[in-house]
């Protein structure tokens, strides 16, 4: 799971050749591709992207930006499994990276047996082996400063005897084993970067690939834009397209200005106020998408380990304050979206999740009034809380420059100023939100998105107790809320290692209203996916709630 890091907002989905969608609520917009994948040869797609990447070391704790994994890992790294559209719901399908399925053995211990596709070879014309997927659980499991280990720990052993069949062998079941070698990773190159420092040879870009594109030397001007061109040694569909340019544009407003004047041909924006308003207007000329079936959750994440929110009534006391369904419809109601989450999960995971949960917490001021005095706090004559001659006050933090997000934190500070409650704003820039802040705990509560990178629910990596950061594990731990009920981390842990999928669907849901009694997290928003594009652009182009919408970029063209 990654956190959406856009400074203005996961495996493959093809939307098919007609894409028409609706968002629950009956506002969904209805859109269809631009074309089919017989689109002509040649040309440069430029394409506006919200957010630059920090670094392109994918497996290092550097690499949360869900824009770098758009743009650049779904592009040149292999996976072995993608997430396909199967119905209404979506499910994993075996990549072109491997022959089939593989063949899952799962007693005495679970053993995965990968075919590897003979053709399967990376840019130098080396073949990818079985090698390659050894190196990459040997660097996550056991490197440092791991983006987020989850599954690979799980690994007893990697067998590349047999160079087109790597044989994995788990000590400890991994249910979600499909999003291995692949979801937010991928795969690497082991004869290239095997004895060199990983997150030397590839933070800055690297000109390696084995997918579609591949960065050209110096094909990352930071600060500026990024450069794909096709990988003339993909076995795959190769690109029709000359070069993709991704111009990094993280102001929203900016962003549409660039497409209305025909700077940029995609955009991928996250839905602020006036990016929703425009899309409510109709923007000519153009394909348009949004929905609130994705793979995104936005929550007020409390940091449970740390005053006030240590105390679950204070906790509950903020999910009866807050009249989250407001601040939906302010947000999101132009597009049809105006039901708040009351699921921990995504909406993508709707089998797996309680989708009333959280429901009980609406705006209640005697709910907040009898938990906060049982907790010891009476109101002052100016109507805020106090215990212990301290007023009531907490911190709310999020990313800098994103309108969205601030007019939230407004609605949020008028709503609990009202129910006796004082909130001050203080923002970060990205890097220091997600790189420092909340790993280290510095923080009481923040606002953010969690973003799928695989068709699993994945709570226990962000609430099971063995994942809070500290510095044993050099504030490697991805629960940054310091999540600690007993309940739950036995439940998580469960859904991470049952490999019945209908026990896997029930333990989730038992947890969800468990977290929702605690209230460790309050559930915000769906962060609804919105999409636009010239009708110049010939293919079959559409959202992709877990690799994004560029995954399938090789069947595009320009019409001339």
């Amino acid at each position: 799971m990654r956190h959406v890091r856009r400074s203005s907002p996961l495996l493959v989905v093809l939307l098919a050749l007609s894409l028409v969608a609706a968002a629950c609520g009956g506002g969904g917009k209805k859109s269809s591709t631009s074309g089919s994948s017989n689109a002509p040869n040649g040309g440069t797609l430029v394409v506006g992207a919200e957010q630059e990447p920090d670094c392109m070391d994918w497996i290092g704790s550097c690499s949360g930006s869900s824009w770098g994994y758009w743009i650049a890992n779904v592009e040149t790294t292999p996976h072995a499994y993608n997430v396909v559209k199967k119905g209404s719901s979506w499910g994993y399908e075996p990549s072109n990276l491997i022959t089939g399925e593989a063949d899952l053995k799962t007693s005495p211990q679970q053993v995965v047996t990968y075919h590897i596709n003979p053709q399967a070879k990376w840019s130098d014309g080396q073949p990818i082996t079985a090698h390659d997927f050894k190196y990459m659980w040997d660097q996550i499991a056991n490197g440092s400063d791991i983006y987020d280990a989850t599954g690979y720990k799980n690994i007893q052993s990697v067998d590349d005897s047999n160079a087109s069949a790597p044989v994995v062998t788990f000590k400890t079941p991994y249910a979600d084993w499909k999003s291995l070698f692949g979801g937010q990773y991928g795969i690497m190159p082991s004869h290239l970067l095997e004895g060199k420092d990983r997150d030397a040879e590839t933070a800055n870009g690297y000109t390696w690939s084995g997918g579609p594109w591949m960065m050209p030397p110096g094909g990352w001007q930071k600060g500026s834009q990024l450069t794909l061109v096709p990988n003339p040694n993909y076995w795959g569909t190769k690109p029709k397209l000359d070069k993709i340019v991704y111009k990094f544009i993280t102001d929203t407003s900016a962003e549409f200005q660039a497409f209305k004047a025909n700077q940029t041909m995609v955009i991928y924006p996250q839905p602020q106020p006036d990016a929703v308003d425009q899309i409510k207007a109709g923007v000519p000329g153009v394909n348009q998408y949004f929905t609130d079936q994705t793979g995104n959750l936005e929550a007020l994440w409390f940091n449970n380990g740390k005053a006030p929110f240590d105390d679950v009534k204070v906790r509950q006391a903020w999910g009866y304050a807050v009249d989250r369904a407001a601040v939906v419809n302010r947000l999101f109601g132009p597009l049809g979206v105006k039901t708040p989450m009351n699921t921990i999960n995504p909406t993508i995971l709707k089998d797996y999740a309680d989708p009333t949960a959280w429901a009980k917490y609406t705006l209640d001021v005697n709910k907040v009034s009898q938990l906060m005095t049982s907790a010891g706090w009476a109101k002052g004559a100016d109507g805020i809380w106090a215990k212990n001659g301290q007023k009531f006050t907490a911190e709310i933090r999020s990313t800098t420059g994103n309108k969205r997000r601030e007019l939230t934190e407004q609605i949020l500070q008028q709503q609990l100023q009202a129910a006796g409650f004082q909130l001050t704003i203080n923002n970060a820039k990205a890097g220091d939100l997600f790189g420092s802040i909340l790993p280290k705990g510095d923080y009481q509560v923040a606002l953010y998105a969690q973003v799928l990178t695989s068709f699993s629910p994945t709570n226990c990596a962000i609430m099971c107790a063995s994942n809070i950061p500290n510095a044993g594990n050099k504030f490697s731990g991805q629960n940054w809320g310091r999540i600690n009920v007993p309940q739950l981390t036995d439940l998580y842990t469960k859904v991470d290692t049952e490999l019945d999928e209908a026990a896997r669907m029930a333990d989730n849901k038992k947890a969800d209203p468990i977290a929702a009694d605690n209230d460790v997290a309050l559930p915000i928003d769906p962060l609804p996916n919105i999409l636009l594009w010239s009708k110049k652009i010939a293919g079959p182009v559409g959202d992709n709630p877990i690799m994004g919408p560029f995954w399938n970029s090789n069947l595009w063209g320009l019409n001339k």
